[in-house]
This record gives C-alpha cells, sequence and structure tokens, in this order.
C-alpha cells in the first residue's frame, strides 16, 4: 500500500481550515505538494510512473513540463525550473500560510505552482527507445530555486540507482523538518547531509551569499528575491546580452510581453529567472513560465492573436514557437554562448519582421527605445572581468549589486511619496474613524523628481520621468501601490486602537458629547 494514500496524506491530515499542525505528513506539505516521477512510455509518451502524495495536481502538464522537448537534445543529467497554474478546487492551509506571509519579503503563491526538475537521459540497450528517460519532479508553492536543486542533486543520483524505496525514505525525513518560518535558520537532514538553510525575512537586506559546503553539510542561503540559483548565475544568464541590459531590466520593470528562447530548458528557465530577479526587490507582478511547451493549458490563451500580447515573461526552446510569437513585441533569442576570442559574442537588437524562419539567428527582436542610456562603464568592467577570468561569482556580484541599486534608486522616489500620504499621527483620534490615505496623484509625484528623484542616487542619465509615466500603466505598479496601501492602511488601523487603548485605561478623562462632537 501506498504510504501517502487514504487518510494518513498530507492532504487528508488537515482540518477543515487547514490550521491543524498535527496531522500526519503536515510538515512534508509546509516544504512540498508532492514529488513526482516522470517516464517515457512508447504507447502514452510522457508518463507520471510515481505521485507521492496522491494530490490533486495537472498531471498532463506536469507530464510535458518534465522533459525537454525533444529539439533540446539533453543527454546526461539535465536540471531546470517551472511554473504553473494550480489545480481549480485545491484548498491551501490558511492559517499557515498567514503566518509565513506576515514575515516573509514575497508572500507564498496562491494561484501557482513552482516545480523542479532532475531529468536524466543516458543510452541504455534494454530499453527500446535505447535511451533510459527519466525525470524527478518537487512540485512546491515556495519559490526557492536553489534549496530544491540543492536537494535534487542530493536525492535525485541516489534515485536513479535505488528508485522508489529511496524516494519513499526521503518523504519520510522531509516530513520531520521543522516548519519554513522566515528569519529562522533550519537544519534539514536528508540521506546523510544536512542541508543548513535561512529562510528570507522581510527584515532582510536584498541580496544573498554564496553557497559553503563541506563533508556532510551544504550551507543554503536564500536570496531576498527567492531565486537565488538564477542570482548566482546572473553573469552566465546575460553574458551574451550584456549590452542590452538596461534594455533587459526595463522590459521587465515595465511587464512587458517577453519571450525567451533558448537552446535548452535549463538555459531558458534559469534566463527566465534572472530576468524576474533582475528588478528585485520590487516585486514581479506580472505571469511567467520559466519553462513552456506547446502542450501547456495556457498555450491557446498566451498565441491567440486576437488580442494583445498578455505581461507575461515566457521562456521555451521549440523552434515552432518563432512563428507562433510573430506578433510578440519582444523576443531574445539565445544560443549557446559563443566566445569571440577571449569575450561572449554580443547578441544584437533587431527588426521583428526579421524573426521569420526557423533558424532565425540570436537577437533581440523588438522596436522599443530605451528611456534610459546604457551604463558603459559597468559593461566595460564585467566584459574585462571575463577577459582575466574574475571568478562568476563575483562577477554576478557586481552585476547584483548594479540592478539592486539601480531598481532602488527608481523606487525610493515612489516610497518616500507614498510615506508622505500617510495621514499625520497627531490626526488619529480614538473619538474619529481613522483618517484616509490621501489618493496618489501622478502629477503631484512627478513634480517632486526636480529636487528628489532618482538623480540623487543613480548617476544614469535618460529620460526617467517617461519611464516612470510608463511604468504607472504597468502590472507592477498596480501590485506594488496595492501592497503598499494595505500596509499602511494597516498601519493606520494599529495606531487608531492603540489611541483607543489609551483613552480607555483608567485616569484617562472622557471628552463631552459637544467636545466629540467638535
Amino acid at each position: 500500500m501506498n504510504p501517502f494514500d487514504g487518510p494518513g496524506s498530507p492532504r487528508a491530515g488537515e482540518a477543515e481550515d487547514g490550521a491543524d499542525s498535527r496531522g500526519p505528513w503536515t510538515r512534508f506539505s509546509a516544504w512540498l505538494e508532492c514529488v513526482c516521477v516522470v517516464t517515457f512510455d512508447l504507447e502514452l509518451g510522457q508518463a507520471i510512473e510515481v505521485l507521492f502524495p496522491v494530490v490533486c495536481v495537472q498531471k498532463t502538464s506536469i507530464c510535458y513540463l518534465s522533459f525537454p522537448d525533444s529539439y533540446s537534445g539533453c543527454l546526461g543529467d539535465t536540471q531546470f525550473s517551472f511554473r504553473l497554474r494550480q489545480s481549480v478546487g485545491r484548498r491551501a492551509s490558511r492559517s499557515r500560510d498567514d503566518v509565513y506571509n506576515r514575515e516573509a519579503p514575497v508572500t507564498l503563491e496562491t494561484s501557482h505552482f513552482f516545480g523542479y526538475v532532475y531529468f536524466r537521459q543516458v543510452k541504455d540497450v534494454s530499453v527500446k527507445r535505447g535511451y533510459f528517460q527519466k525525470s524527478l519532479v518537487l512540485v512546491s508553492r515556495l519559490p526557492y530555486t536553489h534549496l530544491f536543486h540543492s536537494l535534487l542533486q542530493i536525492i535525485a543520483p541516489e534515485f536513479f540507482e535505488k528508485l522508489e524505496p529511496c524516494l519513499e525514505a526521503v518523504c519520510n525525513e522531509i516530513d520531520q523538518w521543522p516548519s519554513p518560518e522566515p528569519g529562522l535558520t533550519v537544519n534539514l537532514p536528508v540521506m546523510g547531509v544536512v542541508l543548513q538553510v535561512r529562510i528570507p525575512s522581510k527584515s532582510d537586506k536584498p541580496g544573498g551569499s554564496p553557497v559553503r559546503q563541506t563533508a556532510k553539510e551544504v550551507r543554503v542561503v536564500l536570496s531576498h528575491c527567492l531565486h537565488h540559483s538564477s542570482q548566482l548565475l546572473m553573469l552566465k544568464c546575460f553574458q551574451s546580452v550584456l549590452v542590452h541590459l538596461q534594455m533587459l531590466w526595463e522590459l521587465t520593470l515595465l511587464g512587458e510581453p517577453l519571450v525567451v528562447m533558448a537552446p535548452s530548458p535549463t538555459v531558458s528557465s534559469e534566463t527566465v529567472l534572472a530576468l524576474i530577479g533582475s528588478i528585485s526587490p520590487l516585486k514581479f507582478c506580472c505571469d511567467f513560465r520559466p519553462y513552456f511547451t506547446i502542450h501547456d493549458s495556457e498555450f491557446r490563451e498566451y498565441t491567440t492573436r486576437t488580442q494583445a500580447p498578455p505581461s507575461v515573461v515566457l521562456g521555451v526552446t521549440n523552434p515552432f514557437f518563432i512563428k507562433t510569437f510573430q506578433n510578440w513585441p519582444h523576443i531574445v533569442r539565445l544560443a549557446e554562448v559563443r566566445m569571440a576570442g577571449d569575450l561572449p559574442k554580443q547578441v544584437k537588437v533587431k527588426k521583428l519582421s526579421k524573426l521569420k524562419t526557423l533558424d532565425t539567428k540570436p537577437g533581440i527582436y523588438t522596436a522599443y527605445k530605451t528611456f534610459l542610456h546604457k551604463d558603459k562603464i559597468l559593461i566595460k568592467r564585467l566584459l574585462k572581468g571575463i577577459q582575466r577570468k574574475r571568478p562568476s561569482e563575483a562577477q554576478s556580484a557586481i552585476l547584483r549589486r548594479h540592478l539592486l541599486e539601480l531598481t532602488q534608486s527608481f523606487i525610493i522616489p515612489l516610497e518616500r511619496y507614498m510615506a508622505s500620504l500617510m495621514p499625520l499621527q497627531r490626526s488619529v483620534t480614538p473619538w474619529k474613524t481613522p483618517p484616509q490615505i490621501r489618493p496618489f496623484s501622478q502629477d503631484e509625484f512627478m513634480a517632486t523628481l526636480e529636487h528628489a528623484g532618482p538623480q540623487l542616487t543613480s548617476l544614469l542619465k535618460g529620460d526617467w520621468m517617461g519611464l516612470y509615466r510608463k511604468f504607472f500603466r504597468s502590472p507592477n505598479f498596480d501590485g506594488w501601490y496595492r501592497h503598499r496601501h494595505k500596509e499602511m492602511t494597516q498601519k493606520l488601523e494599529s495606531l487608531h486602537l492603540e489611541v483607543i487603548c489609551d483613552a480607555v485605561s483608567p485616569g484617562t478623562p472622557v471628552p463631552s458629547q459637544k467636545q466629540s462632537a467638535n
């Protein structure tokens, strides 16, 4: 009998509102939704061979997203990530989510799952097709890319040797892990190795630390933006488009429809996640798919020509998409990085009309004109670092710092203006309803930029005001504003409760009816 079936499953062990933390497999479900093994069946194609526990997930989508398409030609071991919509009717543990979301820099996904894949394809004469093809997949609502890929590197090689019994033991170990509480450093034992993980908190400074490993312990420090593996590999993802980094940052900031066509799911998913992380600590509020296939349930929705492309970043590998996405405004076509002497060959910006054939050359196909000028000093520094064989971690740290400072320079004026909309504390009284937060006026904000704009913290020149105007029409601004407005409303309500408590404490005079009316 499958130990994850029946009343002892993670979902069955939760109470009606998901608050029972004592049910079996509850700790497992705090980290993972399920573990899948996807194999290739000669009659069925990709098929789920093992599902721990048996939960309501989009099995067909997971099957297709867990294998590289035939154009990638991935031999050996391959790791990549995907993101898919949750099944309708699934209920999360609300109380546990609330505890996590109060302190986490990014709240838990309520509508999507992340999938972390370890795919193996090797020659095997005992198999009819001549190849052993299997994927081990971890499905979770936690966007801890680096953690779960590190975990897969430990368990997948062992699993491919010993198969299901090994996987069952791993799941039992995960069920003993402490819950992921923001701000805490937890030890996660698995297969004789201890993963030491610090869970990101709102109080953390943006940016991450490198991984340090000893014989029996792997220290995994998750960054503020969570998609940490792509942050460590940021230079690797962007090295062929370094001269166009400013453009890619702006396109991501503005939530523009963007397709990344890559030679493999690894390059696809790492590049998409690096793009999303490039605007950290600002939350990317649009949809994004690190690896997307023609079998995805949203394929028709994203490829229809009867309406404008949605605000989404898609990572694809199938050349078929070149024809399908010809109406999209921004397409990045990547290839395996080629070196021009000691330097990676830089792709060029090309007209969308050139994107017609399946053998389209690498490049950025767009008519977009950047608002800000390129940082030529940064580009020269990074290219010189490649020539001098500077460690990739150091190169990525330089790039991350630049993007972080650029995003903060853009966000600080918005934060400063938003704070000015908050009513003064002395206007909060116990005898009246809390005062209202003043509405956000775009014109009023733009007027503040002359003396308190990004020029105070950034040396980059360009049309900052034009960039702000376009940002105001993006989902990222809407998401940022709603989040900040909610925080300020909660702060006002908290202040109001405090003054009420002070007013009704013993010895506090209660105003007369006439005073209250005033």
